[in-house]
């Protein structure tokens, strides 16, 4: 869960607190909250504008009593350009309210992305644990236009309570009775709705739960298509996924009828009521009991209600499902990362520090390129979590806990480069550069430590060159080395890379590894490999058995010293080991 003392406020954004997610309408209220200025414009907006259409009705009727019954000419000019100019500042307020609304609904979209992506990199590694690709990308898209189109309630919808409460005022001016029947019909409408919206909150949660599972089945359908391809398994995931599509279909008719219904009522039930007030209005104006510009004004009265009532009506609908995209929301926002440090985070260390993880017995020393090996590389996969707090750890940095440090300082001076870790789309620029400042210069030198010279020679624009999502155009090779080359370029005090060279050649591993150490020298370097190429370029290797430390020293010491590791070696060279 986000921390209630978070105090990201950047531009006047401030992330949700506990309390802003411990239920869907907190969440929405929290929307509302964060735009005051605005959404107070907007109801004033809605406000005037929902009121502005009860004066053309006022207007009318005195147009046609004091204008043609009486057959005032002056007047009947001076009440029709009032007309024209109330319809002209009409016009001007719901442009005015529009805009307004929009600004909000829009403020409201950012404001919910901001949270989901500031939150899904805080989960990091574990998210992918919880919560699948689909979900978090129906949640991104769908979602989150859903909540912002709620907020239109706050505009149109308080101004219809306005409205709705100024017409009745007026037509007890009129007439008692139509006041009445107004005041209690309106509300009998919008509650005639409630059954439906019942239905929609409770097929729409079904339908989200299903729609964000077929979308991650859809990206893992997708980013394993080279693979089904391969294994003849292309046609069983299509008919698969077809099967569960056509079941999300049925689930969206049980959620598009009782939406549908709320949509043909939202014009049909004011429609109803206008003529049934009208009718009695008719029987009232023609026994004498008002006047045939009241029975205008009250048809113009009654007419505008259709434009409350349908507010009432549609707002209700957006903000049921509303609460249901919310809950999906507040979902995602109040996991947790699976270690999330404790208490008040301390400053990282000012030096480089020894690394210590007291699980496996592993010490790295500081400004050395340190290598672990292991029979079962997981082995050493576990210290390097441990170590970049990737996951519970009760690993040092110079005695400092890194799971105490703040994430973001942490990862400032502290860097894990996976083998598997995400390229992302863009220019071959912005994915050395990586989140920080592109330097052609700095650029061009990290490409070279990793040998990638030819693949920006290769493409056409070089560092202009795209890179498609994921590297797809690229080769295992070819991506790993851009990995490594983001990993030199972003320079953090602490490199952990995991088999940063498992993908290349003999030859050109040996050129990595030479130039990695003149480019890190004075850094501290920790590599998870079995290579004897990079074991022989080492500082010091640290040999892991069953998870612990079995040996440490030099690729030359444990050669002569431990008949494990030299086994190990041995298979390795012999191409026998498995991972």
């Amino acid at each position: 869960m986000v921390p209630e003392n978070d105090a990201s406020a950047v531009g006047g954004w401030v992330a949700p607190g506990p309390r802003d997610l411990s239920s869907p309408a907190r969440f929405l209220w929290w929307l509302v909250r964060s735009q005051p200025r605005r959404i107070a414009v907007g109801a004033a907006l809605g406000s005037l504008w929902m009121i502005g259409l009860t004066v053309p009705p006022w207007v009318l009727s005195h147009v046609v009593d004091d204008g043609l019954v009486a057959g005032d000419t002056t007047a009947l000019v001076g009440w029709s350009m009032t007309l024209l100019a109330v319809g002209v500042l009409n016009a001007v307020l719901a442009i005015s309210r529009h805009r307004t609304m929009t600004k909000i609904r829009m403020d409201a979209s950012f404001r919910t992305v901001r949270a989901v992506v500031r939150h899904t990199a805080r989960l990091g590694a574990s998210l992918s644990k919880r919560v699948g690709a689909g979900e978090v990308v129906t949640i991104g898209i769908a979602d989150v236009q859903i909540v912002a189109r709620s907020m239109t309630v706050t505009g149109p919808g308080f101004g219809a309570v306005v409205a709705y409460a100024a017409v009745a005022v007026v037509l007890s001016t009129i007439s008692p009775v139509l006041a009445l029947i107004v005041l209690a019909g309106v509300p009998l409408l919008a509650v005639s709705i409630g059954p439906l919206l019942r239905r929609i909150e409770r097929t729409g949660t079904d339908y989200r739960a299903h729609q964000g599972r077929l979308t991650t089945r859809l990206v893992d359908v997708l980013s394993g298509l080279r693979v089904l391809n391969g294994l003849g398994g292309k046609q069983i995931a299509a008919e698969r996924y077809g099967r569960q599509s056509r079941e999300l279909v049925v689930r969206g008719y049980q959620v598009g009828s009782p939406a549908s219904w709320v949509t043909s009522l939202a014009g049909g039930l004011p429609a109803l009521f206008l003529a049934a007030v009208v009718w009695l209005s008719a029987r009232m104006a023609a026994q004498g009991e008002i006047t045939v510009g009241d029975l205008v004004a009250v048809y113009g009265y009654v007419a505008m209600l259709v434009v409350p009532v349908s507010a009432f009506i549609e707002g209700g609908g957006d903000i049921t499902s509303a609460l249901v995209a919310a809950r999906r929301i507040i979902t995602l926002l109040a996991l947790r990362p699976e270690h999330d440090g404790f208490g008040a985070p301390v400053e990282p260390p000012s030096g480089q520090g020894p690394l210590a993880d007291p699980v496996s017995g592993v010490l790295v020393r500081p400004g050395l390129l340190t290598a672990l090996v292991s029979a079962r590389p997981k082995e050493a996969i576990a210290v390097v979590d441990r170590l970049g707090r990737f996951t519970d750890t009760d690993a040092t940095w110079a005695d400092v806990r890194v799971d105490a440090v703040a994430p973001d300082q942490l990862r400032e001076r502290l860097l894990v480069a996976d083998t598997n870790a995400e390229l992302f789309a863009g220019t071959v620029r912005d994915t050395v550069a990586g989140r920080h400042a592109p330097d052609d210069n700095r650029i061009h030198a990290a490409v070279r430590v990793a040998v990638a010279e030819d693949i920006v020679d290769a493409l056409p624009g070089h560092l202009d060159a795209p890179v498609a999502p994921g590297g797809s155009t690229l080769s295992g090779g070819q991506r790993q080395r851009l990995r490594l080359a983001r990993a030199v370029y972003a320079r953090p005090d602490v490199l952990l890379a995991v088999e940063p060279t498992s993908a290349v050649d003999a030859n050109t591993e040996a050129v990595i590894v030479d130039r990695l150490r003149a480019a890190r020298r004075g850094l501290t370097t920790v590599i998870t490999t079995t290579s004897p190429l990079l074991l022989d370029q080492a500082d010091e290797v640290v040999f892991l058995a069953d998870g612990r430390v079995a040996a440490a020293g030099t690729h030359e010491q444990l050669l002569r010293d431990n008949r494990a590791y030299r086994d190990l070696v041995s298979r390795t060279q012999e191409g026998t080991v498995q991972a």
